[in-house]
C-alpha cells in the first residue's frame, strides 16, 4: 500500500502541468480589479490567491477539498469508540482530497507516534518563560525553538532543488503537526494544573492522546478531533493562513513560518476572538441576574449592548453571510452532550434572538454567527475555564490547513510573494481621474 507521501508525490506531479498551463498560456487573463477602497481597506475580497485545501463561499461556507463540514464528517474514517474522523484521517484528505481507507489512516496515524517525540529543550525554553506569559506566546516561542529541526533548511542549505522542495516541507509539516498536541498540554497542564503533566500516551490517536494529556475523559477526545479539524482552514485570506503563506514564500521553513501564523492568530480579530466571546457570554449571563433566558429578556439584554455603542461578539464575519457551519456543528455536538447546559441553553437563546435583532438594529451586514460564539462554551463545559488558552487549540487545529498549503505551495513553486504598494497621492490623482489608466 502505498504511503500518505507517496499518494501526495503522485498528486503532485499530476497537479504541476496544470499549473504550469495556467501560467504560460493564460498568465494575462484578468480575474479581478482593485478599487481604491480594497486598497486601503485590507484587499478585501480581492481574488490574488490560490489554495485547494479549502474555499470559503459567502452563502454556502466552508468546503474542505470541496466537501461541505457534513459530508467530510460523514466520508472520513472515524476514530475507534467515537463518533468524529481521527485527525490522522483529516490530514490525509487535506493534503491529497482523498478520502482514505481506514488502513491508509492507521498508516498515518503509526507514522504521526514515530514523530511525535517533543525535543527536551522545547519544555526548558517554556519552563524557563515567566508563568504569566501568554499561552499563544508560549505555543508560538516553542515552535521557533524547533526549526534547529527543520529537514527544510537543512535540504536547502545542502542544496536546494525546487521540484524536490515540496518533500522536506511535508516533513517539516508532519512533525510540528504531530508535535504540537502534546506541547499544548504541556503549556496548560504547566500554567494551570501546577505543572502536574500527563506523559504523552503512544497508543493513542492525535484527538485522544491530547484528551488524555489534557486529563480530561470521554468524550473530550471527539471535542478535540472536532476542535482541531473544524479550525484546520478557512482558506488563504485569513491572517494566519495568509501570514504563514507570506513568511514561506521567501523559503523560510515551516517552524518560522508557522511561528508567525501563530501570531496574526493570537490577534483580536482573529484567533482571540473566541476567548472574547466566552467572556462576554458570561457577562452576558450576569445581567441577567440569573433568570432563565427568554426570547423577551434576551433581546431586551441585546438591545442594551447595541444601544451603548457595543458589539455582539461572535456574530458577522468577514467574508460569510449566513450562519457559519463550525458554528452549526459545534451546535450539533452541544444538543446531544450537553442540551440542559445553563452556558448553552443562554447561546442557544441567543441564536435565536441576536440575528434579527442585529437585522432590525440595521448595521451588520452578516447577523449570523460565526464558529467564536460556540466554540468556547463545549471548553468551559469540559473544564477548560481558562479563556486565554483557547486560541492555542485554535492553532492546533489551524496547523493542518496552514501546513498542508505549504506542502504544496512548495509542490506547484509559487514564488516569492511581492505586491506592489501605492502612495495616497497616487490614489487622490486617480480617484480625480475616475481610474488609474492602463
Amino acid at each position: 500500500m502505498a504511503t500518505l507521501k507517496d499518494k501526495l508525490r503522485q498528486e503532485i506531479q499530476e497537479h504541476r502541468p496544470r499549473t504550469a498551463k495556467l501560467t504560460k498560456e493564460f498568465g494575462n487573463v484578468v480575474i479581478d480589479q482593485v478599487t481604491i477602497g480594497q486598497a486601503i481597506g485590507g484587499v478585501r475580497d480581492v481574488r490574488c490567491l490560490v489554495t485547494d485545501i479549502s474555499y470559503l463561499d459567502p452563502f454556502e461556507g466552508i468546503r474542505f477539498r470541496g466537501k461541505t463540514i457534513p459530508e467530510a464528517y460523514a466520508a472520513l474514517p472515524k476514530a475507534a469508540g467515537g463518533e468524529y474522523p481521527t485527525v490522522e484521517a483529516f490530514w490525509y484528505f487535506l493534503l491529497t482530497g482523498d478520502v482514505p481507507t481506514q488502513g491508509e489512516t492507521d498508516e498515518v496515524i503509526a507514522e504521526f507516534k514515530t514523530r511525535a517525540k517533543v525535543p527536551s529543550y522545547v519544555f526548558d525554553v517554556l519552563r524557563a518563560l515567566p508563568k504569566d506569559t501568554h499561552p499563544m506566546v508560549m505555543l508560538s516561542g516553542a515552535v521557533l525553538a524547533m526549526q534547529r529541526e527543520s529537514k527544510f533548511a537543512r535540504f536547502y542549505n545542502e542544496g536546494f532543488n525546487k521540484n524536490d522542495a515540496w518533500a522536506p516541507m511535508y516533513e517539516d509539516a508532519s512533525d510540528l503537526i504531530a508535535r504540537l498536541p502534546e506541547i499544548a498540554a504541556f503549556i496548560y497542564r504547566y500554567k494551570y494544573k501546577r505543572g502536574d503533566i500527563i506523559p504523552s500516551n503512544s497508543e493513542l490517536d492525535v484527538g485522544a492522546n491530547f484528551a488524555h494529556m489534557m486529563g480530561i475523559p470521554k468524550p473530550y477526545d471527539d471535542v478535540a478531533r472536532m476542535y482541531f479539524t473544524l479550525h484546520s482552514d478557512h482558506e488563504s485570506g485569513n491572517v494566519s493562513a495568509h501570514t504563514t503563506h507570506l513568511v514561506a514564500s521567501a523559503l523560510s521553513d515551516a517552524y518560522y513560518a508557522f511561528s508567525a501564523g501563530l501570531n496574526g492568530l493570537a490577534g483580536p480579530l482573529h484567533g482571540l476572538a473566541n476567548q472574547e466571546v466566552l467572556g462576554w457570554i458570561q457577562g452576558f449571563r450576569q445581567k441577567l441576574g440569573g433568570e432563565e433566558p427568554t426570547e423577551e429578556n434576551v433581546r431586551k439584554a441585546l438591545w442594551d449592548t447595541l444601544n451603548a455603542g457595543q458589539v455582539v461578539p461572535g456574530y458577522g464575519h468577514a467574508v460569510l453571510r449566513k450562519t457559519d457551519p463550525r458554528y452549526m456543528a459545534q451546535r450539533e455536538f452541544c444538543l446531544k452532550h450537553l442540551p440542559d447546559d445553563p452556558l448553552f441553553k443562554l447561546v442557544s437563546m441567543i441564536y435565536q434572538v441576536a440575528p434579527g435583532v442585529l437585522m432590525e438594529h440595521g448595521k451588520a451586514k452578516n447577523p449570523w454567527p460565526n464558529v467564536d460564539a460556540q466554540s468556547g462554551v463545549i471548553q468551559w463545559y469540559y473544564g477548560v475555564r481558562e479563556f486565554d488558552f483557547y486560541t492555542v487549540l485554535f492553532g492546533v487545529g489551524r496547523a493542518l490547513g496552514v501546513l498542508a498549503n505549504l506542502t504544496w505551495d512548495r509542490a506547484l513553486g509559487y514564488p516569492l510573494e511581492r505586491p506592489k504598494s501605492v502612495t495616497t497621492e497616487m490614489l487622490e490623482k486617480w480617484a480625480a481621474e475616475g481610474g488609474r489608466k492602463l
